[in-house]
């Protein structure tokens, strides 16, 4: 049949609920007369008809009041449900834009403030600690750090990354309501200042006295170790930029510096080593000679240091011995001496080497611990060792030194000029420049100052006559220079005057200054090169003695480019030297070498040189 609408009518019961009804009324009744009960137990009524008892163990149906009861706890867990769903929902909702609750930065409370206000609180509060003194506690030692010069700040985007965002777990949102959450504040960190104000720190160390055997007045006396305490830099290193801000004082960790030597160790070098030790002197045999070490001197040079077990080994301190004993053998030792050449009739002749015999202090002194504590006379060798000559007899013999191959003529100086000319030339006389070698005159010569003799006199400082120590060494440079030049030599270097002197050959001449400009020639020849120099009161002679093989002629040029002086006006005093000046001029010279025997041309080289106007320097 076509089915009926039910508006406007109460909606159909469910036909359970009308059995339902009927099944109570029968209870009544049954109540009231209850032989009228049916024989077999009623457990159900379903459509109006009994059903079969439950099975032993089965669950008992619900009465009804019962179901009302699970009805009435149902609705209001859902109640409760649906309270706190919503609870959560506004508290989310109330609380976006906020730190999260119970938040603490660095001590500062800023738990469920806006984000914006926090931030500008954790300035405010934070930022100025950056720049003012924080105590800072080193074991029993009280100190001070400004942050911001040890290097550190505030990174203000790591430390919100740690405070993080609202949290979305409802468990975690119940949590914040009762407790706190303490947030570090990130520090940026200057690497290079902090490990400066660690070093500070570091300062405030305790070191450790290590136990040892001194001597006072040259008397042994123990000293008792005694532990220290050193700063933790890497644990500080952690600690300063980690709680720096949240900190009213700093307290850095310290370790203990053990002791590398114990008690036991001191009292056995005490006894064993030190007090024998200063017993008696010790004798050292040279040849035709005998030195002595004192208990007084022994105590000064003995020492002792940890062996790395806990003990005490002695330490001889080998310089003060050297310097105690070397001036009592130095009768005993024998210098060595290069050969070299002498000039008699025009012919140079070999002056034999000698072998030189010196101390062998590294053996002679490895001795000495061992007689430390020997009982009796203690007494030992000296040992000596043998010093060969840096060029022998038949090394010089071999040169082929026979006749002279080039030389040259200076004079015109007096007074200091020519005390330092003789000087140079007594030091370079004799030298020998073996085949193949460079000759340096500052490098043989050494520095010239007053020390080696020299004395002041004049010299040309940009362009104005002066005076320096060593003055007028650059004679000595000349003549040597046109030696070397007429001998065949290669030029390895050398400087002409910035201002023409007209004692000097123009454009062969060479200037020479400490340190700065040097004269360096190189003998290419097969044979050895002998240099002869020959200084009287105003003239110098240098000589090169060799194997003849070469001819040279020198071809000067006609001057050019001619500049007038300019005019330099000084005020009266030591430090004004008056010159007439003399004009610049440009000009060259050519050396052409030529074979000895066979006259044919080796080479040919031309030098051009340009010299400045001498200014007129005029002391009013």
């Amino acid at each position: 049949m076509p089915s009926e609408s039910n508006a406007g009518r109460p909606a159909e019961r469910p036909r359970g609920e009308v059995g339902l009804r009927k099944l109570l009324e029968a209870n009544r009744t049954f109540d009231a007369d209850t032989t009228a009960l049916p024989t077999q137990p009623i457990s159900t009524v379903t459509r109006d008809r009994w059903s079969p008892a439950p099975p032993p163990g089965a669950q008992p149906p619900i009465r009804p009041d019962n179901q009302q009861l699970v009805k009435r706890v149902g609705i209001a867990v859902g109640a409760v449900v649906a309270f706190g769903a919503a609870a959560y929902l506004a508290d989310l909702a109330f609380s976006a834009g906020e730190v999260p609750r119970g938040v603490v930065v660095a001590g500062v409370d800023v738990g469920g403030m806006d984000e914006a206000e926090a931030d500008a609180l954790l300035r405010s509060e934070l930022g100025p600690k950056a720049e003012q003194p924080l105590p800072v506690r080193i074991g029993d030692v009280q100190a001070s750090m400004v942050p911001a010069a040890a290097g550190l700040a505030v990174d203000w985007d790591r430390t919100w990354d740690a405070v993080g965002d609202q949290p979305i777990n409802p468990v975690s949102r119940l949590v914040s309501l009762f407790g706190t959450r303490d947030v570090r504040a990130v520090s940026t960190v200057d690497d290079v200042a902090l490990e400066q104000q660690l070093d500070t720190f570091r300062g405030y160390d305790n070191p450790t006295v290590e136990g040892t055997v001194r001597f006072d007045n040259g008397v042994p006396v123990a000293v008792a170790p005694v532990p220290g305490r050193i700063l933790d830099a890497d644990t500080a290193r952690t600690t300063i930029t980690e709680r720096w801000a949240e900190s009213t004082e700093l307290d850095l960790p310290v370790v203990a510096a053990p002791v590398a030597v114990d008690e036991e160790a001191v009292q056995a070098a005490l006894r064993d080593i030190a007090t024998p030790a200063i017993a008696a002197p010790i004798t050292l045999a040279g040849k035709d000679t005998r030195v002595t070490l004192t208990p007084g001197q022994i105590s000064e040079v003995l020492g002792f240091v940890p062996d790395g077990n806990g003990g005490l080994t002695p330490a001889i301190d080998n310089e003060a011995v050297i310097a105690l004993l070397a001036p009592q053998l130095t009768a005993s030792e024998i210098e060595p001496k290069d050969a070299t050449f002498t000039i008699g009739t025009g012919t140079p002749t070999v002056v034999p080497a000698v072998v030189g015999e010196k101390v062998d202090w590294a053996k002679t002194l490895e001795k000495l611990p061992a007689l430390l504590t020997l009982a009796g006379e203690r007494a030992t060798e000296v040992a000596y060792e043998r010093i060969e000559p840096k060029l022998t007899t038949e090394a010089a013999e071999g040169l082929g030194i026979t006749e002279a191959i080039g030389e040259f003529t200076t004079s015109g100086f007096n007074g200091p000029s020519g005390v330092n000319i003789r000087t140079v030339a007594a030091k370079v006389d004799g030298a020998v420049v073996k085949p193949g070698d460079t000759f340096s005159l500052n490098g043989f010569t050494g520095p010239r100052t007053a020390a080696e003799g020299y004395v002041e006199s004049g010299i040309i400082d940009k362009g104005r006559p002066s005076t320096a120590v060593g003055g007028g060494i650059s004679q000595f440079a000349t003549t040597l220079y046109n030696a070397a030049y007429f001998a065949g030599m290669e030029d390895a270097g050398h400087t002409e005057h910035s201002y023409y002197i007209s004692r000097y050959p123009a454009a062969r001449e060479a200037t020479v200054f400490d340190g700065a400009i040097d004269l360096a020639f190189r003998n290419t020849s097969e044979t050895g090169v002998y240099i002869q120099a020959v200084a009287t009161g105003s003239d110098i002679t240098v000589r090169l003695w060799g194997t003849k093989t070469v001819d040279v002629e020198s071809i000067t040029g006609e001057k050019s480019k001619p500049t007038e002086p300019t005019e330099l006006t000084l005020p009266k005093g030591d430090d004004c030297i008056a010159s007439e000046g003399a004009p610049g001029f440009t000009i060259s010279d050519t050396r052409v070498i030529t074979d000895h025997e066979t006259g044919a041309q080796i080479s040919r080289h031309t030098r051009t040189v340009k010299y400045d106007p001498i200014p007129v320097v005029k002391c009013e």
